[in-house]
């Protein structure tokens, strides 16, 4: 199983461990582009986890899920996984953040099997892009809040205002970086000493994949951010099998680049400029 990333490189300043994988691992389109042909889809996380070593729980979006499934999850990956988990829309799309003491109790009553056993990171807040700033609301419902992880996902612009980073400072919660080319007004501001990075929708591959120069230039992105600050990344373009293999693109280029300090498009860069300087 791919294990966190972690500085090798002797007397290289230390480096905060990078968790990579994808929003999800049961889709169609990844039967035979991602699994093995012939995994019964019983045995799809067991061989996800194989390759990557978190993953971020969409299903809980949903619905309000079996804590049975739950513990089902711990059966079928190794100690050291890792899920992420993204709260019930029912708390961020229904109730709006309003009142949801009640809901949030029911909801970590079904994933208590992760937190037993450490296995759960952080929890996932996304908001809908019709729900505009509230700061007060914002900061009851932090105050509600289970202690552990949790980071926010804002798909309204008003939202980016320097009192709502300051809310998230507050209380230890992480801005999600949620890249997609519909809403450029993304911040990548840290408010909490790890961060978490949503994959939605590439800018120059085609029908949402990330192109090679995409991913060369967010590994580099990403490999400066861990000097700092943790990182948890998820890829959410899961059609046609994107999602996985962006991943496993991504961790490559993070490895190349905590073991030598540089990427590819580094080296291909320095290169041409030699050959142009020799003409």
């Amino acid at each position: 199983m791919a294990t966190a990333l972690r500085e090798r490189r002797p007397g290289a300043a230390a480096l905060r461990p990078v968790h990579v994988g994808c929003s999800g691992w049961n889709y169609r389109s990844w039967r035979e582009r991602f699994y093995t042909p012939g995994t019964p889809v019983r045995e799809w996380l067991s061989s996800y986890a194989e390759r990557f070593e978190t993953v971020e729980v969409n299903t809980t979006f949903y619905r309000l899920i079996a804590r049975t499934a739950v513990e089902h999850w711990v059966e079928q990956t190794p100690p050291e996984f890792i899920f992420a988990v993204k709260a019930s829309r029912f708390l961020t799309h229904v109730k709006r953040l309003t009142e949801i003491g009640d809901g949030v109790a029911r909801f970590y009553e079904r994933i208590e099997p992760l937190a037993a056993c450490g296995r759960l990171g952080p929890v996932l807040w996304q908001l809908p892009e019709t729900f505009q700033r509230d700061e007060q609301r914002l900061s009851r419902a932090l105050a509600a809040l289970p202690p552990g992880r949790h980071a926010f996902e804002f798909r309204h612009p008003s939202w980016f205002a320097p009192e709502v980073l300051e809310l998230l400072r507050e209380h230890g919660a992480a801005l999600v970086i949620g890249d997609h080319p519909d809403r450029p007004f993304q911040t990548d501001q840290a408010t909490t000493g790890w961060r978490y990075v949503r994959f939605h929708y590439g800018r120059r591959g085609r029908r949402g994949n990330y192109s090679e120069s995409e991913l060369d230039e967010w590994a580099e992105r990403l490999h400066r951010y861990r000097r700092a600050t943790e990182l948890f990344v998820y890829f959410n373009n899961d059609w046609e099998g994107f999602a996985p293999r962006n991943a496993a693109g991504l961790l490559d280029r993070l490895r190349r680049l905590e073991q030598t300090g540089t990427s590819d498009r580094r080296v291909a860069e320095r290169g041409g400029r030699r050959r142009g300087a020799r003409r």
